[in-house]
Order: C-alpha cells, then structure tokens, then sequence
C-alpha cells in the first residue's frame, strides 16, 4: 500500500494566499465552464464537442505551459490537472488573455482524470517539476512511481510522447532508475544535448526561469510509448 496510485491521497497544500477580489471572480465566472465533468468516462468529444488529439499535463503550476502548448497547439484538446487553488487562478487567466478555447481543468488529483479516459486515447502526457519529496522515506510519494507510470502507460497511444522535466538532482537520479526498468517506454536521448537542452516546443515556465536563476541545471526527459 506504498504506492501513490493506491493511496489515492494528495499530499501538500491546496490553497497559499488569499484571493484578490478579481482572482475569486474569476474562479466564480469561468471555473465551473472550464472543468473536467466530476464523474462518468471522459473522452475528447465529452470535453471538447468533436474527436481530437488529448495532452494531459500533471500539475502545471501557474499555467504558462499548459497555455502555451494550447496557443501552439489549437486543434488539439488539453486536460491540466493541479490541486493547488493558486494555479488554477495562474491558468484561468492564460486562458482568458490567450482567449484559449481547448484547455479544461480539473482542480485535484490527476490520476482521477486519467484513469477515467479510455485506454490508448492519450497523444502526450507532461509531468513537469514535480514535487521531488527529496527524503527517502518520501519516495513513495514520487509520481515516477510504477504504480501511477502504469496508469500513464495504459492511457497513452502507442508511440505517444510522455515528458518529464525537473531541477531536483534526486528526482532526475531517481526518474532514470525507475523509467529504465521499464520496458514500455523508450528514451528518446542519444546525445546529452537530447536532454539538457529545452526542444523549441517546451514553453519555459517561471519556476524553470528562477531554477536557472539559482544555479540549477534543469533536465528534460522524452519518451515514447512503445
């Protein structure tokens, strides 16, 4: 019962600062519109009216990614799943500037989203800065875990693309130790500039920009689904 994807519990805050007058309004206005249906089976006609290719990103943060994927990528549907009330607020209002129309949320734990969808249905899937839970106690926490990469690898189309991203030099140690045991995903790196450099279509985040800003390095990880 170690791992996350039987525990089936978030850990960490849900909510930081209190809202501004605008943000909650915005949270009130457009919110319930923008979210991933509570219950029942999910495809890309149930969330966006007509067939499409689906992404699914694991905790965007405050939302430039998911909304930068989404600018670049219009005819195709994104799910961004993330339990912390301040992004939510970041993403609704990338949203609303890029007047995105094929993005829908889900405030809450990913894996309840993903293993709602129908197996195989999945074109990409980020995880992007999690959180590392650096103690080794904590590992069982990680999502680079087999029991969710099981879920994931379900979900995914045969030569789908998952990406992972991190700064955590435990995380990136640990990541490699657990996708390379696998024999359903294939790294896509042949040279160290495959994965130490950020590809044209990985929109920068803000907290990529300050680990940099600190000094540290940052890896980017691909991988088919085989």
């Amino acid at each position: 019962m170690n791992d996350p994807s039987v525990i089936r519990r978030l850990y960490g805050r849900r909510q930081g600062h209190k809202l501004r007058l605008g943000q909650a309004a915005l949270v009130e206005e457009t919110l319930a519109d923008l979210s991933v249906p509570e219950e029942g089976p999910i495809d890309a006609t149930t969330l966006f009216g007509e067939d499409r290719p689906l992404h699914v990103e694991i905790g965007f943060g405050a939302g430039e990614h998911l909304a930068g994927q989404a600018a670049m990528n219009p005819d195709v549907g994104f799910i961004g799943c993330e339990p912390f009330l301040n992004g939510v607020v970041g993403a609704l209002a990338h949203i609303r500037d890029g007047e995105l129309t094929n993005v829908r949320l889900h405030m809450g734990d990913a894996l309840e989203v993903i293993e709602r969808l129908p197996d195989a249905s999945l074109d990409r899937l980020y995880l992007l800065h999690p959180d590392p839970w650096r103690k080794a106690r904590h590992a069982k926490r990680r999502m680079v875990n087999h029991g969710p990469l099981d879920t994931i690898a379900a979900k995914l189309k045969p030569g789908a693309e998952f990406r992972l991203g991190t700064d955590d030099p435990t995380y990136c140690r640990w990541s490699m130790m657990i996708m390379n045991a696998r024999r359903d995903f294939e790294w896509q790196a042949r040279t160290p500039h495959d994965f130490l450099t950020r590809p044209d279509d990985w929109p920068e985040t803000r907290y990529e920009r300050k680990a940099r800003r600190q000094g540290h390095e940052v890896w980017y990880y691909r991988y088919l689904r085989v």
